[in-house]
């Protein structure tokens, strides 16, 4: 069993499981029948995703500086009871089944997910290794 952290809208994994949007806003143009069949979610989940200033603050870093501020804050908006409770469940779920969690962004390193993996990681999850350190997709 396994959680894998992914690129919302790119193709699955064979054996990854529900796909879970942890998205501020679902995606574009897209009608809600064909989230699933277009492979950006099963199940949207914005309580994950960073409020809309963080995500500002994400958007904007220009510098490393700049990101560790959104690091920051993100971090401080999952420390509330009912962030940080949807961790501990989506971390206790990775030893029981196959399911993924993601964004968006183009770029792991600079999107909320970067994070979100290394909170899930200090919960004890079991994260697939990220696509980049296997060679192959998600």
């Amino acid at each position: 069993m396994v959680l894998r952290i992914v690129r919302l809208g790119t193709p699955r994994a064979s054996d990854e499981g529900l796909r879970i949007g942890t998205v501020r806003r679902p995606p574009r143009g897209v009608p809600k029948a064909e989230f699933a069949s277009q492979n950006w979610y099963d199940v949207w989940y914005p309580n994950l995703a960073p409020a809309v200033e963080t995500m500002k603050l994400a958007q904007q870093a220009q510098s490393a500086a700049e990101w560790q501020a959104f690091v920051k804050s993100y971090r401080a908006e999952m420390t509330t009871p009912d962030n940080s409770r949807s961790l501990d469940v989506l971390a206790a779920l990775s030893h029981q089944t196959n399911f993924s969690v993601g964004c968006y962004c183009a770029d792991e390193a600079h999107c909320h997910r970067s994070v979100l993996r290394a909170l899930l990681a200090e919960r004890g999850a079991a994260i697939a290794a990220a696509a980049a350190e296997t060679g192959h997709a998600n």
